[in-house]
């Protein structure tokens, strides 16, 4: 059978682009290996007998362009987080209260011990939010050389300092507090093994795709989690006329335009598409990416108590919540793995979304005060899990508890929930648990290393960053340029590339 666009794996991005071009007329096919559609954006009941939804693997959205939320009509809600992160610091903390900027102040006044660091604070995030508001639109447009995206940011010493100069020397040079400088830095560390200030510059791609996201930088909640998002996607995909189905393996996709895939029988098929959408992880990429992540899962009985008397736990957990997150900490660790071996002292950061969300929990839950947090810790890249996967996250999980109750006032594992039969609601995926369980290369969250959003090679400007060396296969998932995170712009960016073309 012939359709006008097969399209190869069924993440978001993938739904992404079959809803646009199901609503342009074209007429397309959908497969997806796993027994659900959306890949990694989607939300579960990790826990047995525990009702609560938790996003499991992605967990806030911050690159969905609202472009797209308006043209598919998507009925999703992403609710605002009013702290944006709190930093404890022995028996004090930084935070930054996006609704109070006295407090803020105060906050930084009492850390810091100068006003210094705030004013550099302001004037810093000042300029990463006009890049945010100037670059973000040409997300979903074709590729600028780095001339022209330059002359739409329109400020030389921005472009200087977040496109040409390690982010690492930069903050350095901005900032004078230790603490200060970790929690700018975190953003450029994400997800990405990197020293900020190696002039690879690494650092500061990711810091991008982490504060220009949606023109404003947000990180928001998908109200009733990440699965709400996609199932609001597959729903209008179907709705425009776009096949979707599961439990339908691709085998081989052929530059002809022949897509061979097996069904859930065993059963092979054939199919034939004018134009092949890749949204499977590791296809078309560069070879050897590696993830650096540790995602911890929990579900606690109640917040754990802080050393900090002036903020309440849940203004404290209400953003992120930064754990030993300092520059020489984050550089200590960095070192560490580098070497092979696992933080001894591991960076990592927190959120709890049922805080901004309380729908994810069963009401049973909500009326005894649980919550969820997920935890994300950083520098761990997939190496030090190869040899022995199953100690190697045992030991990860032990260092990362530990250092999550160095800045507690009692054990986290006094807090955590147990199931009915008496386990403890915390679950913990390295990299490698993300590559065997999700097929994601080397468990890099964003298939591969994040790419500058503009044309590197002057043969792809005006191109839409999802073109392969097949005219007929597209990418359209967090590989392409211009990919990564929970946004939707591969998927956007490949529909408009066939729509172009045809």
């Amino acid at each position: 059978m012939k359709y006008d666009v097969v399209i190869a794996g069924g993440g978001h991005n993938g739904l992404v682009a079959a809803a646009y071009l199901a609503k342009a007329g074209r007429n397309v096919l959908l497969l997806e290996r796993q027994d659900h559609l959306g890949g990694l954006a989607v939300s579960e009941r990790v826990f047995p007998g525990v009702d609560a939804r938790l996003s499991r693997y992605s967990y806030l959205v911050s690159l969905l362009p609202t472009r797209v939320i308006t043209d598919l009509n998507l009925p999703i809600e992403l609710r605002p987080r009013r702290f944006a992160s709190y930093t404890p610091v022995g028996a004090a903390g930084l935070l930054v209260d996006d609704e109070d900027s006295a407090r803020t102040a105060a906050s930084f006044a009492a850390i810091t011990g100068n006003d210094k660091d705030f004013e550099a604070w302001n004037r810093f995030y000042g300029q990463a939010g006009h890049i945010a508001r100037t670059v973000a639109p040409t997300l979903l447009e074709p590729l600028r050389d780095a001339g022209e995206l330059r002359g739409i940011v329109g400020d030389d010493e921005a472009w200087r300092d977040f496109f040409e100069t390690p982010i690492g020397a930069v903050v350095d040079e901005r900032f004078s507090d230790d603490e200060v400088r970790g929690v700018v830095l975190t953003d450029a560390l994400i997800g990405t093994f990197t020293d900020p200030a190696d002039v690879s510059m690494l650092a500061n791609r990711c810091f991008l795709y982490h504060v220009i996201g949606n023109g404003t930088g947000d990180w928001n909640v998908p109200v009733g989690g990440m699965g709400a998002v996609t199932r609001a996607l597959a729903d209008a995909a179907r709705a425009a006329g776009a096949e979707l189905h599961t439990e339908m393996d691709v085998l081989n996709i052929d530059p002809s335009g022949e897509v061979t895939f097996r069904d859930s029988g065993g059963a092979e098929h054939a199919v034939s598409g004018e134009w092949i959408l890749q949204n499977l992880p590791g296809q078309g990429l560069d070879p050897g990416p590696e993830g650096a992540q540790l995602k911890i899962n929990m579900v606690l009985s109640r917040l754990p108590r802080l050393r900090d008397s002036s903020i309440r736990p849940d203004e404290a957990f209400g953003g992120t919540f930064h754990i030993n997150e300092g520059r020489d900490k984050l550089a200590a660790a960095y070192a560490e793995a580098s070497s092979g071996r696992i933080p001894s002292l591991p960076p990592a950061e927190i959120y709890c979304h049922s805080l901004t969300d309380p729908s994810i929990l069963g009401p049973d839950l909500r009326a005894a005060g649980a919550q969820t947090l997920t935890l994300f810790g950083l520098h761990m890249p997939a190496r030090l899990f190869r040899s022995d996967p199953d100690r190697a996250r045992e030991e990860a999980v032990r260092a990362t508890l530990a250092s999550m109750n160095s800045v507690l006032d009692e054990p986290i594992e006094d807090c955590l929930l147990r199931t009915p039969d008496g386990a403890l609601c915390l679950e913990a995926k390295s990299p490698v648990d993300l590559e065997n369980d999700a097929g994601l290369p080397g468990g890099h969250i964003f298939h591969r290393d994040l790419s500058w959003p503009y044309a590197e090679d002057p043969g792809d400007r005006g191109r839409w960053g999802v073109e392969t060396e097949h005219r007929r296969i597209l990418l359209c998932g967090a590989g392409a340029r211009r990919g990564g995170g929970v946004s939707g712009i591969p998927g956007h960016n490949a529909a408009r590339a066939v729509l172009q073309a045809s």
